[in-house]
């Protein structure tokens, strides 16, 4: 398969399993499988960086020391680029109520035009056309790295398409709806991929850069946004599962690292 072939393939599969798991949580899975998938989503996005993208940085890197500093910055960024994002919803939130358009006890739906549904389409589809950005850099770089980022991204992308679909639905989008929009979205990763192909091929020195983003971005979200996340369930059978599944997620980015492409 060609790169670029690989490429779309990757952003298309998990668009696809994303919506598909979104639509059976939504029809039939229980919502408290989410932290299970989010424990998973952990040790996916932690071995995938620390496994695989970081070894490859500094290993083909003529100047760890500008990695290092490519890695830092990204992590300020994405701090920066939260404290943005929740000074807007809450900027929101103090609002709603005098529109009418918002429940404080979050009964019912949100009916004001469905703003918030729509907030959540539009910065999904940016999320996700930075994914696929992402794992363009990594297939370019490398076969093995681009099956392992992909892998991870799309373990984060489920559960975080999940509860995205409920956001959707609590918003007052109907359940046809709210899985349209959510595969439009998700499509946004391919124009993501594509774009990224033709530009990074024509600037491929500017590939580890991208790719230390793409760890910093993994770090981030695995460490500041999904575990706390998962320290409010603190029963120890809820805890032992997911140090289980955070344990299967690292597992399996083992298992490509190290038994589908030993060696590449």
């Amino acid at each position: 398969m060609s790169t670029l072939g690989a490429i779309v393939a990757a952003c298309v599969l998990g668009t696809v399993l994303s919506l598909a798991l979104a639509a059976a949580v939504a029809f039939r899975v229980r919502a408290s499988w989410i932290s299970t998938l989010v424990s998973y989503a952990v040790g996916a996005m932690l071995g995938a960086v620390f496994l695989d993208l970081l070894p490859h940085l500094f290993e083909e890197s003529k100047n760890p020391g500008r990695t290092a500093s490519f890695i830092l910055l990204g992590l300020l960024a994405f701090f920066i680029l939260e404290k943005l994002l929740l000074w807007r919803h809450h900027h929101h939130d103090d609002d709603a109520p005098e529109e009418g358009g918002h429940d404080p006890h979050g009964g019912g739906h949100d009916h004001a035009g469905g703003r918030v549904g729509w907030m959540i389409v539009f910065g999904d589809s940016f999320h996700n056309f930075t994914d696929g950005v992402i794992i363009a850099g990594a297939f370019l770089a490398d076969m093995r790295l681009g099956v392992v980022t992909a892998t991870a991204i799309i373990a984060h992308e489920i559960p975080q398409e999940i509860g995205d679909f409920v956001v959707l639905l609590h918003s007052g989008f109907g359940r046809a709806k709210a899985l349209f929009w959510n595969g439009v979205s998700g499509l946004a990763a391919v124009a993501g991929g594509i774009v990224a192909y033709f530009a990074l091929s024509a600037v491929s020195d500017w590939i580890p850069e991208i790719l230390a983003f793409a760890a910093a971005s993994m770090i981030y979200v695995a460490v500041a946004d999904l575990i706390p996340g998962l320290h409010r369930r603190t029963g120890a059978r809820d805890s032992l599962i997911q140090v289980i599944f955070i344990a299967l997620g690292i597992g399996s980015i083992w298992i490509i690292h190290a038994v589908l492409f030993p060696e590449s």
